[in-house]
C-alpha cells in the first residue's frame, strides 16, 4: 500500500515538472521613448589654413575692477550696469561712521598739539632773548630748545594722522579713475564691503584691443607693429589690427605666448568680450597647410573628471560618448586632434538626458 502511495506521488511530481516546462519564457521589452537629438556634420570650412591663425577675445584697453581698503557697509550705490561715467565721478559710498569718529579725535589732537607748540615757541623765543642778554644759562636754553622741538614734532605727527584719515576717506568714496562705462556691479546697498573685494568694474570702450595666445612655433615670426586681420565671429566683420605687445615668456600661460592687438576703426557693434579669429600675415609651409583639421563648436563639448568628449550616434541609434583630444580654439569652435573622424556626425542638442547607450531619435 505504501509503495502505491509513493508511485502516485512520483507521477504527480513528474506531471507538474512537465507542465512547468511547457510555459514559454517572456522576453523583457524596453519601451522607453528615445531621446530626440539634433546632429551636425564636421565643420571644415571658415578657417583659412594657409596662414597662421589664432583665437582671441575683444577687450577694452582701459579697464579696472575697483575695490576698497576698508571694511564697512555699502551706504549708497550711485551707478548701475551700462551707465556712462566721467573721471572722478562718485560710484560707491561706504559707511564711514567709525572713520568720522577717528577724524574728530585727530582734529582734537591737532588743536592740542598746536596749543602746545605755540606755548613752547613763546618760551623758546623768550629764552633765546634772555640768553643773548646773558640772563639765562646754556642748560636752560638747551632744555627749552628740546621742549620746543618735541612740541613741533607732536604737531607734525598729528597732521600726518590727519592725512592718513583723509586717505582712508578716499577709499570709502570710490570714484571713477577714468571716463567710461560701468560693465558690472558686484554689491548693492547694505552689503558688507571687504578689503580687496571688487565693487564695480568699468571700461573705456573708445579703444578696443584683442588678446590672443600664439604657439611657440609661430611667436618668433610675429613682430610688434605687424598688421593683422581680425574676424569678429558674432557679426562676421573683418577689422584691421596692429600688434602692440607680445610676451617673450610662456611660463605662466600654459606654454603659449600672449599677444595684444589694437583694433582700428571699430563701431558700436564690436563689444568687449566678443570672440575673434586673428589671421597673421605669416604663410604656413606646404606640409602644414595641407594638414586636414576638424572643428566642432565648444558648446557641444561634454566634460567629466577633466576629460572632454562629444556624443555621437551609433549604428543602433544609441548615444555613444567619444573622448577627444582637443587643440586650439578659433572663436566659438575648437580643433579636434583625435577621437573624431571627418565623416562622423555628432550631437549638438538633446531634448532629454544623454548617457552612453540611451536610445536616440534624430530630428
Amino acid at each position: 500500500m505504501k509503495n502505491n502511495k509513493y508511485i502516485v506521488a512520483f507521477i504527480a511530481l513528474t506531471l507538474l515538472m512537465v507542465g512547468c516546462g511547457n510555459h514559454e519564457e517572456k522576453s523583457v521589452v524596453d519601451n522607453t521613448p528615445p531621446v530626440i537629438v539634433k546632429v551636425s556634420a564636421i565643420d571644415t570650412t571658415g578657417i583659412n589654413n594657409s596662414f597662421v591663425v589664432a583665437s582671441g577675445k575683444v577687450e577694452a584697453e582701459k579697464s579696472a575692477n575697483l575695490s576698497t581698503r576698508m571694511m564697512g557697509y555699502v551706504a549708497k550705490m550711485n551707478v548701475k550696469m551700462g551707465q556712462k561715467v566721467r573721471k572722478g565721478q562718485l560710484l560707491v559710498s561706504i559707511n564711514t561712521a567709525d572713520l568720522q569718529a577717528k577724524s574728530a579725535q585727530v582734529n582734537a589732537s591737532i588743536l592740542q598739539a598746536e596749543a602746545g607748540y605755540n606755548s613752547a615757541k613763546k618760551d623758546y623765543d623768550r629764552y633765546v632773548k634772555l640768553f643773548s642778554q646773558q640772563s639765562a644759562s646754556q642748560k636752560e636754553l638747551d632744555d627749552m630748545t628740546a621742549h620746543f622741538e618735541m612740541a613741533k614734532a607732536g604737531l607734525e605727527g598729528a597732521k600726518q594722522m590727519k592725512n592718513e584719515v583723509n586717505a582712508q576717506f578716499s577709499y570709502a568714496n570710490i570714484r571713477a579713475p577714468f571716463s567710461g562705462v560701468v560693465t558690472n556691479t558686484f554689491v548693492k546697498m547694505g552689503d558688507m564691503a571687504n578689503p580687496g573685494m571688487p565693487l564695480v568694474s568699468i571700461e573705456a570702450p573708445s579703444k578696443l584691443q584683442v588678446t590672443t595666445m600664439v604657439a611657440e612655433n609661430d611667436i618668433s615670426k610675429i613682430t610688434v607693429g605687424m598688421k593683422v586681420d581680425v574676424l569678429v565671429k558674432s557679426n562676421g566683420k573683418t577689422i584691421t589690427g596692429k600688434v602692440i605687445e607680445k610676451s617673450n615668456s610662456a611660463k605662466n600661460t600654459g606654454g603659449q605666448y600672449l599677444v595684444k592687438i589694437a583694433l582700428e576703426k571699430t563701431d558700436s557693434s564690436i563689444l568687449s568680450g566678443m570672440f575673434t579669429t586673428i589671421q597673421f600675415p605669416i604663410e604656413k609651409s606646404k606640409e602644414e597647410a595641407s594638414t586636414f583639421k576638424v572643428f566642432i563648436p565648444i558648446t557641444a563639448i561634454v566634460e567629466n573628471g577633466g576629460l572632454q568628449g562629444i556624443y555621437t550616434v551609433s549604428k543602433q541609434n544609441t548615444a555613444l560618448l567619444r573622448w577627444l583630444r582637443l587643440g586650439k580654439t578659433f572663436g566659438d569652435k575648437v580643433e579636434v586632434l583625435s577621437g573624431l573622424n571627418s565623416d562622423e556626425q555628432y550631437i549638438i542638442a538633446a531634448e532629454g538626458k544623454l548617457f552612453n547607450g540611451v536610445k536616440v531619435s534624430i530630428q
